[in-house]
């Protein structure tokens, strides 16, 4: 279905449920829309939610994987928005079936983003010859010891590119010792070695129990970007954060930089003085 998040064209969930995996999860946006799904009677989502939260189990929709072949124009998107393809409750089969429908729609450009970085790096290995060239994997990191105990993982992990998302970003994270890497993706800390990552996407939570968002951590992590010559989006602010055209502003400008490009073109950071924070 169409999206309104700003990096993607579409989302299509082949897999949904979830388990909370730590403390980016406490306030989980996609617990309560499958909540509601749930209700409805929406396919899939009858056994993956009890008193109205994620209850561990998993469902696979194999009807969302038809959906791509019927897109005639390059889109980018977004596989498995209502939870974690790399779940541990997700069958190897269901990603193999996954993988094959992403190979034969090379037309497309595929985003999948987990929080269970070991068994993405574990099931790309045994299963992954040669990478997708229209395949991005990224893991999410709220916060240093999401961020430490991930990321290396997502850069061993065979992949034509690779991001980061820090949302919801819940504490400072220092991506600098991440950003230089020798040829078999060992860190080699400011070496002059650009990375192998492809972006870094951040943003606040939502919500009315959404915690808050410092712009020093954002600007921290603007400036290692820049400093890593890695593009860098920042998608959200926290309650009351300034805005243009949708994006929160930090000093005078929105960050809506991308490695891959949308139907709606490669964004770009504009300039926005008139605008505070």
């Amino acid at each position: 279905m169409a999206t309104g998040i700003p990096w993607v064209d579409e989302t299509i969930n082949p897999i949904v449920g979830c388990s909370k995996a730590s403390t980016g999860c406490t306030n989980c946006y996609a617990e309560g829309m499958a909540r509601r799904l749930a209700s409805m009677g929406t396919e899939g989502y009858d056994n993956v939610i009890t008193n109205g939260k994620w209850n561990g189990g998993v469902s696979f929709v194999p009807s969302a994987l038809e959906k791509p072949f019927h897109w005639k124009k390059p889109r980018t998107i977004f596989i498995g928005s209502m939870g974690d393809v790399f779940h541990e409750s997700v069958k190897s089969q269901w990603l193999d079936t996954m993988m094959g429908m992403i190979a034969l729609n090379g037309h497309h450009t595929f985003i999948l983003l987990t929080k269970r970085a070991k068994r993405m790096h574990d099931y790309m290995h045994l299963t992954v010859h040669q990478p997708l060239p229209n395949l991005v994997l990224g893991v999410s990191a709220e916060n240093q010891q999401a961020a430490d105990e991930r990321i290396p993982l997502l850069l061993k992990t065979p992949a034509a590119k690779r991001f980061i998302s820090l949302e919801p970003m819940v504490g400072p994270v220092d991506l600098l010792p991440f950003l230089w890497q020798d040829m078999n993706h060992n860190i080699i800390p400011q070496s002059g070695r650009p990375s192998s990552l492809s972006g870094v996407i951040l943003g606040g939570e939502s919500g009315t129990k959404a915690r808050r968002l410092s712009p020093q951590w954002v600007r921290s992590v603007r400036d290692q970007c820049d400093r890593g010559e890695v593009p860098f989006m920042f998608k959200q602010g926290d309650k009351g954060w300034p805005e243009h055209n949708g994006f929160p502003v930090l000093d005078g400008v929105i960050h809506t930089d991308l490695a891959w490009t949308t139907r709606k073109g490669r964004n770009v950071n504009i300039e926005v003085p008139h605008v505070g924070l």
